[in-house]
């Protein structure tokens, strides 16, 4: 459970909260010793004087609303330099206070993560790539995370959903306020086997100023951004510009010159995003970040050579003889092996691409006997 410092803190600066919070934070050292200060010694912090009187007579019902929401199982407030804060989210140059979250896997926060945007009135074409990428980004351990919208975004949830890295939906109101309605299964679906994130607290209506604030979270918390589908004047391209803006990479998917929904990929690509036709493009140039030897990506459809680096590694050969041929999921190479679950996605995502192991559906891996 939250500190009720952090309550009161949350509810004095609101979302998204100035740069005078952070400074005020990181002076004291704690919410708490934040919240006890004299008025005198916060004001001279920066704060105005209606945050500080904010501060000094909070809002009880918002409190409780926060205090009520924490108290439901696999719900967290996770707050800016905490244990489970996103350390790539920190980075950003105005991140969030604090993230509220639910769902079972807390870790899943700060996991290699790629971001899925693009239109809300999406082709058919548009949807199924989509869900295609996205599974099988996921099959392979990264996190899809996008902003929960129709079109673009539930495609990109509803394709990882079911697979290892699984997925994040990060919200533009407080999670007590599912937006958009036609969503609130899928969110159900997320909040079971991925995780629900927003900035804002519970009581905190979805609000058209809030979704450009959402998406600098969507863009901070990920490796990359993928634009499936977008117009000129899509929010994905807000997105994308924000990934590109904290050093982060940005994928487009190319669409016919006679699309509209494929102006925005196209000028993404003349401004320097990198240009995909199939997911495994995004592997090798996420490499380096995901820690897989680009060499070995590179010789994805060379044949399997008995000599290679991976079959030579005792800790690959050991993967191997624990998968055999019959499917075998994470969690159970985890259990035998001692491995944790990012490991694992990294050398089997090695051995898949030496032409070793196959990924096959929910997350499981086989064994693959060499070719004559």
């Amino acid at each position: 459970m939250a500190s009720d410092a952090w309550l009161t803190l949350l509810a004095a600066a609101g979302a998204p909260a100035g740069a005078a919070w952070r400074a005020a934070l990181n002076a004291s050292g704690t919410a708490e010793a934040l919240v006890a200060s004299a008025p005198r010694a916060l004001l001279a912090q920066g704060l105005p004087e209606e945050s500080v009187a904010s501060l000094k007579s909070p809002d009880r019902a918002a409190l409780e609303r926060g205090r009520a929401w924490l108290s439901s199982n696999r719900r967290r407030l996770v707050t800016y330099g905490g244990e489970h804060y996103p350390p790539l989210l920190a980075q950003l140059p105005d991140p969030p206070l604090a993230l509220w979250v639910e769902g079972e896997n807390i870790a899943q926060l700060a996991a290699p993560q790629l971001a899925v945007v693009g239109s809300r009135n999406p082709t058919r074409g548009g949807l199924d790539t989509a869900e295609q990428f996205a599974r099988y980004l996921a099959a392979r351990g990264l996190t899809i995370t996008s902003g929960l919208a129709i079109g673009i975004d539930g495609a990109g949830h509803r394709g990882a959903l079911a697979q290892i890295g699984g997925t994040i939906a990060v919200l533009g109101g407080g999670l007590d306020a599912i937006y958009p309605r036609q969503h609130a299964d899928l969110a159900a679906a997320i909040a079971e086997h991925g995780l629900l994130v927003s900035e804002y607290a519970p009581g905190v209506e979805p609000h058209k100023a809030h979704f450009p604030q959402r998406n600098r979270i969507i863009a901070g918390l990920s490796l990359g951004t993928l634009v499936v589908e977008a117009t000129r004047r899509s929010g994905s391209l807000i997105t994308a510009r924000l990934a590109a803006d904290y050093g982060r990479e940005v994928f487009a998917i190319p669409g016919s010159i006679h699309n509209p929904l494929a102006r925005g990929c196209h000028l993404l690509i003349r401004g320097g995003a990198k240009l995909v036709e199939e997911a495994a493009d995004i592997l090798v140039e996420l490499a380096p970040q995901l820690k897989v030897d680009l060499a070995t990506i590179e010789r994805a459809h060379e044949e399997p050579a008995s000599g290679s680096a991976a079959v030579d590694a005792p800790e690959y050969r050991n993967v191997l003889n624990l998968l055999g041929f019959d499917p075998r999921s994470i969690s159970d190479l985890a259990e035998d092996s001692g491995l944790t679950a990012a490991e694992l996605s990294s050398m089997l995502l090695v051995l898949e691409l030496e032409g070793l192991v196959e990924a096959l559906p929910g997350g499981r891996y086989s064994r693959l006997r060499k070719r004559d």
